[in-house]
């Protein structure tokens, strides 16, 4: 006796997807509309449809749409001692950072893992070279589409690289999370916050804050209601080199209003991360 459950069992949505496509599409636009026609008919459920739509969009995206641009980009130079970074590691929460030559910004040398770092504790009284930890980095060229930024990601089994423009330059980074969340949505971890602002400012136990110094001013007023005016710059790192007239030194300091502006993080071009402090 013949067994007849397979044939009335519910076939998957991808069988009924695939049953769907006839005659065949002859390009992407086609496709998109099948599967949109198939998610009104209900042969797909809404987050499948999403889904597959995204991953067809994908391929129509370059990395420089979704790159984090040069500007907002936290590095290490490789001249560095650990008492120079692991601060700004801490207080940045990536788990992943450029290390750059000392004497050239558009060198990279590597990656540094910041769990790589764990490999520090106990250690005394020996030569630490930054290069010995470090991860191999590779480039993509900020052109380049997102389907073949997958591939390389697979490939190289890493989870970032570098973006160059056609000068060669570092243009930005891009993880392996930035692509994933054009097909799934967001993504979010334990260092995730549900407050927007978690994204740009931290508190401390002591009291004061870690500020991105790419924090929109309209965010920092309103998260400490202060009164900064966003007529001349947008950000609060703008405001500081303003009133700085200079790129200022790690750990150098400004009063502004009722607060105390301290750099923790700053290159040859601009500053990264700051402490804020509210004074009498």
């Amino acid at each position: 006796m013949s067994d007849e459950r397979g044939s009335d069992a519910p076939k998957s949505w991808l069988n009924r997807l695939t049953h769907f496509l006839t005659p065949e599409p002859e390009n992407r636009a086609e496709l998109l509309a099948i599967v949109h026609n198939a998610g009104q008919r209900g042969i797909l459920d809404a987050e499948s449809q999403r889904i597959i739509e995204s991953t067809l969009r994908v391929a129509d995206m370059q990395v420089r749409e979704i790159m984090v641009p040069r500007a907002q980009i936290i590095s290490i130079r490789d001249n560095s001692e650990p008492k120079d970074f692991l601060a700004i590691m801490m207080e940045s929460a990536h788990s992943r950072f450029p290390v750059l030559a000392a004497d050239n910004s558009d060198e990279v040398i590597g990656i540094l893992l910041a769990k790589d770092m764990l490999r520090l504790i106990g250690l005394k009284n020996e030569r630490f070279n930054l290069k010995d930890y470090l991860r191999p980095a590779f480039c993509v060229p900020e052109s380049a589409h997102l389907d073949r930024l997958l591939r390389e990601f697979k490939d190289k089994q890493s989870h970032m690289a570098v973006v160059v423009d056609e000068y060669g330059g570092i243009a930005g980074l891009v993880t392996l999370e930035d692509a994933l969340e054009q097909i799934f949505g967001d993504i979010h971890d334990e260092h995730d916050d549900a407050d927007e602002d978690a994204h740009w400012i931290s508190e401390q136990e002591d009291g004061s804050h870690v500020v991105q110094a790419i924090t929109p001013i309209t965010e920092f007023n309103d998260y400490f209601e202060s009164d900064f005016s966003h007529e001349d710059f947008e950000t609060i790192g703008g405001i500081i080199l303003s009133e700085f007239e200079r790129l200022p030194c790690i750990n150098e300091s400004i009063d502004l209003i009722n607060w105390r502006f301290t750099i923790l993080a700053a290159d040859l071009r601009m500053i990264s991360v700051i402490k804020v402090e509210k004074i009498a």
